[in-house]
């Protein structure tokens, strides 16, 4: 079988890393005034430098900087947008895991000016993993422009500012592309746009909470769609870009489940992406069916077939049948192997070890060498 040689690749990751325990200690004294802003930075920079080599040790060919500067997968990037302002989190989400529930209630925002990039966000901290990386292909996550809106819909928006969701998806796109296009000059050849909300959209409980708040529960997931192929619109020749989706990810639990089949056929055939990386580690993501409509050509679907949510070691014999199984549905030469998210996606990060989780992905490499070779 043909080697890949750009993203996704047949091993691959999701993007965010356990934090060791010396970051968090450093994180706990910069915040209570202990050490300032360039030691808390000389401290990430060797944190990110021994996670960049562990990547390349176990044989991955991408590397990102475990998120290792940020507390949320999102939140971290849209604060920085011009016109976003963060203010006290109101509204209560539900996290599920075997043992029950866990609630959080995170941190809000609020568009009250116009929309915008006057910084590249995240540019230092790609330049570092661009300087770090000696083999692997340096991966950069962000998250879509539908972040910025699903939570609270028109809510967080002030109607001041933008009357009309046409005038603000108009400017948060074009700051998206803006964006998009700075990346690409610092040379970045693969950007990931994390989406949970094409995943949660598969819940009928997530479709009735956007109807709740003004959205268009039947048609919003082609909504974001058609917006992230705007905010791609401009990418760079030879720029990779992949979308992810997961039901959510907080300290091992969850939010939503169901399998992909209500946004599948849009998802796969009008994303306008070089690959999906999608949950399939437990029975709340369904089967492999929806696969049937990729279409045939080079959209890979990268398959999250290995848990971050608990340190069980798969079994490679396992792994190999699922992969058979979903090359029932796609050909098996559009087909990834990763895991379902992120071992961290804040910055509490899931239930497992730092041990178990380079296990994990250490099993990912040696199966895709085994099925792919």
């Amino acid at each position: 079988m043909t080697t890949r040689t750009k993203p996704p690749f047949r091993a691959d990751h999701v993007g965010s890393l356990l934090r060791p325990a010396a970051l968090l200690q450093a994180r706990e004294d910069f915040a209570a005034g202990r050490i300032d802003a360039t030691e808390l930075r000389g401290i990430e920079n060797e944190a990110i430098r021994a996670i960049v080599r562990k990547q390349e040790e176990i044989g991955l060919r991408s590397a990102t900087d475990g998120e290792f500067r940020r507390a949320s997968w999102h939140m971290d990037f849209i604060y920085q947008l011009d016109g976003v302002t963060q203010e006290a989190g109101h509204l209560t989400v539900k996290f599920h895991n075997p043992e029950g529930d866990i609630e959080f209630t995170p941190a809000a925002m609020h568009v009250n000016g116009k929309l915008g990039v006057s910084n590249v966000i995240f540019g230092d901290a790609f330049v570092f993993l661009q300087e770090t990386v000696t083999t692997n292909l340096p991966k950069l996550t962000i998250p879509s422009p539908s972040m910025v809106h699903y939570r609270s819909g028109k809510a967080h928006i002030d109607s001041d500012v933008y009357p009309t969701l046409d005038e603000f998806w108009a400017d948060l796109t074009a700051a998206y592309r803006e964006e998009v296009r700075r990346l690409g000059e610092l040379g970045c050849t693969y950007l990931q746009f994390d989406d949970t909300s094409l995943a949660y959209m598969n819940d009928p409980h997530q479709r009735d909470y956007i109807e709740s708040i003004g959205g268009d529960h039947d048609r919003q997931h082609i909504e974001y769609i058609h917006h992230i192929n705007e905010s791609l619109a401009e990418r760079p020749a030879g720029m990779s870009v992949t979308t992810h989706m997961c039901r959510g990810n907080f300290r091992s639990s969850w939010a939503a489940e169901g399998s992909y089949d209500f946004v599948a056929e849009a998802l796969l055939n009008e994303l306008k992406v070089d690959g999906y990386f999608m949950e399939w580690d437990d029975e709340r993501s369904g089967g492999f069916e929806p696969l049937r409509f990729l279409p045939k050509g080079e959209k890979q679907v990268v398959l999250g077939l290995v848990t971050t949510k608990t340190g069980e070691l798969e079994a490679k014999d396992e792994l190999k049948r699922r992969i058979e199984e979903a090359s029932q549905h796609a050909p098996i030469e559009q087909l990834c192997l990763s895991p379902q998210c992120g071992f961290s996606s804040t910055v509490e990060g899931n239930e497992l070890t730092e041990e178990q989780q380079w296990a994990k992905l250490r099993l990912i490499v040696e199966v895709a060498e085994e099925v792919w070779g």
